[in-house]
């Protein structure tokens, strides 16, 4: 797994990816069942579906987290024009960030033809500053969500 972390005034980012022993549209699957998110996604207690697109997508979704020590909720949109190589997704609202932008994209790999590089990309506007430490413990654990447990639910399918 390779990451790059980094940081511009009031916004955090995050690029990592990994490899794992799925195909594209598995992976997908897993990411657009954003209902079960709280089933594997480390932080997240909840998600409220508040609509879908005609396809049956989540298009709206709100979220509960646990997140520096406290509950924080957001509303996230999402955006499959690039779908099943990609899902991207914004945000319409939240308690404790001011932006929150992200994707994972799915690339067939060229060297195993039953695997797939999955990249995971997030920028957070924070809604406070916070100390160093505590940004570098949630970046972690973000990292960990992303792909850790995202690994590890598409290899136990």
């Amino acid at each position: 797994m390779s990451t790059q972390f980094g940081s511009l005034p009031q916004t955090e980012y995050a690029r990592v990816r990994t490899l794992v022993s799925a195909s594209p549209e598995q992976c997908y699957d897993v990411v657009a069942d954003i209902a079960s998110y709280p089933d594997w996604a480390h932080g997240i207690t909840g998600v409220d579906i508040i609509e879908l697109d005609d396809l049956g997508r989540v298009l709206i979704a709100r979220f509960e987290a646990e997140a520096i020590g406290r509950r924080t909720r957001y509303v996230l949109r999402y955006d499959y024009s690039k779908a099943p190589m990609a899902v991207r997704w914004s945000q319409v609202s939240g308690d404790l960030t001011t932006r929150v932008d992200g994707a994972y994209t799915f690339t067939p790999s060229a060297d195993d033809p039953e695997a797939t590089e999955v990249s995971y990309e997030l920028s957070i506007g924070l809604a406070m500053p916070l100390p160093g430490f505590v940004k570098r413990r949630a970046e972690a654990k973000i990292v960990e969500a992303a792909l850790g447990k995202f690994r590890a639910r598409i290899e136990n399918l």
